[in-house]
């Protein structure tokens, strides 16, 4: 029973961490919490990380919208610093959903979708984006229940989009390094609860995508898996740096892949 006990406890640390950062900050998990955040204003000529803010199912929530955020967001930026020569800004950008800057950053990270509400206005927003030439992310939701949350709110945004596997030899995967199989990352607990990457009913990782109808690939949909997390504990010794390095370099194709297609 020690390793339940062990697992247990780190799961309620990581839901205590989560709260107490949301309370810090003031954040409710709602596309108004970009008033209480401190960060950079004004028009940058650099490649921004921007993180979408959105209202959440369960306000307060310890999962939601600012889930790894704002660690795994600029451990992140300085991973693609230091390995591509990528003029990205060295603040992440948190940004709602509602905010007509939106239109500005090629590149959108979502963590935690199955929290997701969105309005008509929003999902709008959202498919007006992606026809615009903007290139979306999810990330960080598991099993089957999160899955039908998150498809539920991604039908509002596109009704008809037919989601499926990314072939392994699409160009995402090569873009810049050559990823040859999809590898499921786990949360911090792996160091604590015995080696066990999965969580709720989601064994297997999977990598997602939505086409156009001119067959551009505008998502990714990574479920069963937690690259926020790897970004998040890259500098902490005990997380294994094969899953870390998996991230990072499946984020860096992502993110070059949207600004070249």
């Amino acid at each position: 029973m020690k390793p339940l006990r062990i697992t247990v406890a780190v799961l309620l640390t990581s839901i205590a961490v989560g709260a107490l950062f949301a309370q810090e900050l003031g954040l409710l998990g709602r596309y108004d919490d970009a008033r209480y955040i401190d960060q950079p204003k004004g028009d940058t000529n650099q490649i921004v990380f921007a993180r979408l803010i959105y209202n959440g199912r369960i306000p307060g929530y310890y999962k939601n919208w600012y889930t790894d955020y704002p660690k795994s967001d600029r451990l992140l930026i300085m991973g693609v610093k230091r390995l591509t020569n990528l003029n990205i800004a060295d603040h992440e950008k948190a940004i709602a959903v509602t905010d007509p800057e939106l239109f500005k950053y090629p590149f959108l990270y979502t963590s935690e979708p199955e929290q997701m509400v969105l309005t008509e206005q929003d999902a709008a927003i959202l498919r007006e984006y992606l026809a615009r030439g903007g290139f979306w992310v999810l990330d960080d939701f598991w099993g089957s229940f999160e899955w039908e949350a998150m498809e539920r709110q991604l039908r509002k945004v596109l009704p008809t989009a037919e989601i499926k596997d990314i072939p392994m030899d699409h160009p995402i995967f090569h873009i810049f390094y050559d990823i040859d199989k999809i590898i499921q990352v786990p949360s911090l607990a792996y160091v604590y609860n015995g080696g066990i990457t999965w969580e709720q009913d989601g064994f297997v990782a999977e990598c997602k995508g939505v086409w156009d109808d001119r067959g551009r690939l505008v998502m990714v949909i990574n479920h069963n898996t937690d690259l926020g997390d790897a970004y998040e504990w890259a500098d902490e010794p005990k997380y294994p740096n094969y899953f870390s390095g998996y991230a990072y370099r499946l984020a860096i194709n992502f993110i070059l892949y949207a600004l070249t297609h």
